[in-house]
């Protein structure tokens, strides 16, 4: 009966879970082009989503426009994404490395930013675009139907500019470097600009997620790699025999970060250890990660093992 009482609060909890989880998704698809696309494990994730948040919050408390704030703070996360991609391909640093590198010295960078690790907003003197006191609001300026409008350009956005020539340029790099190489591609300024345009999502992820929560905190990027890949890979396991088409994937991986909020939330209504929300996120990655591992190696068809065993001798 405990449990049936706790699950009867969850639909009041709902659409915060799926406003939060839409917000995240467009950070998730940041992270999508970068682990899929460009296949570069990118961590500047956890520093430029705390950028996108700390440069939109203190726009809009200097009296600027709510838009030009969100279009700033798109602009640092660029930047970040530009410092990590010229670590990468001009001073020859790994990716991961980079990433981490960026990561650190963007703590101080928002720091310095914020003038302290926290700042706050209030949405009756500032004019916000979204704000958690309107989600369960019928109108437009609740969370979750301008999150879905801000994703649905987003999208088709992308989904123009990868269907360009330097958009397929970048689809190639990522796919086979060496190939795009001998075509006359420019593999790194690809990688780069790969990294610039995937940071500049998560920064407007940080940066609607600072104004829907009422403020921006020096540490509220933490993480943030784990639920992005754990959006892409809940996605893709959900969706990915339905959605072929380059968009519906993008679309797949919001999803993935709103069924993840939505598990979140679940687990924290049936009496879940908040503290333990972290070591949860890291193994259901863990997992979702490891599964077509498991399945080629130990539910593939006999003829598909004899193969795999024969490209390995040969190798």
């Amino acid at each position: 009966m405990d449990i049936l009482a706790r699950l009867a609060n969850l639909p009041g909890a709902l659409p915060g879970a799926c406003a939060q989880g839409l917000i995240w998704g467009i950070m998730a698809i940041g992270v999508y082009l970068t682990y899929r696309i460009l296949d570069v494990a990118d961590l500047t994730v956890d520093g430029s989503f705390g950028t996108g948040g700390a440069v939109c919050v203190m726009c809009l408390l200097s009296g600027m426009n709510v838009w030009a704030a969100l279009f700033i703070a798109l602009l640092a996360g660029l930047a970040t994404g530009l410092v990590t991609g010229l670590l990468h391909t001009f001073m020859g640093i790994p990716a991961i490395l980079a990433g981490i590198l960026t990561q650190l010295a963007l703590y101080s960078i928002n720091l310095k930013i914020m003038g302290k690790a926290n700042q706050s907003i209030n949405v009756d003197k500032y004019d916000l675009l979204i704000s958690l006191r309107w989600v369960k609001e019928f109108a437009l300026h609740n969370p979750i139907i301008m999150v879905i409008l801000v994703s649905a350009v987003v999208i088709a956005v992308l989904y123009w500019f990868f269907g360009t020539e330097l958009g397929c340029a970048i689809r190639a790099t990522g796919s086979n470097p060496a190939m795009s190489r001998a075509q006359g591609i420019n593999t790194n300024f690809n990688i780069v600009l790969g990294l610039a345009v995937s940071n500049a999502l998560v920064a407007l992820s940080g940066a609607l997620l600072s104004q829907y929560q009422g403020f921006a905190d020096v540490g509220m990027g933490r993480g943030a790699i784990v639920i992005g890949l754990a959006a892409v890979i809940i996605g893709e396991a959900v969706f990915g025999r339905i959605f072929h088409n380059f968009a519906l994937k993008m679309v797949s991986v919001s999803l993935g970060a709103i069924i993840y909020y939505i598990v979140i939330q679940l687990v924290l209504t049936l009496g879940f250890d908040a503290n333990l929300l972290k070591l949860l996120s890291a193994s259901v990655v863990a997992v979702f990660l490891a599964v077509p591992y498991w399945k080629s190696k130990y539910f593939a068809k006999p003829a598909a093992k004899k193969a795999q065993k024969e490209d390995a001798k040969n190798a």
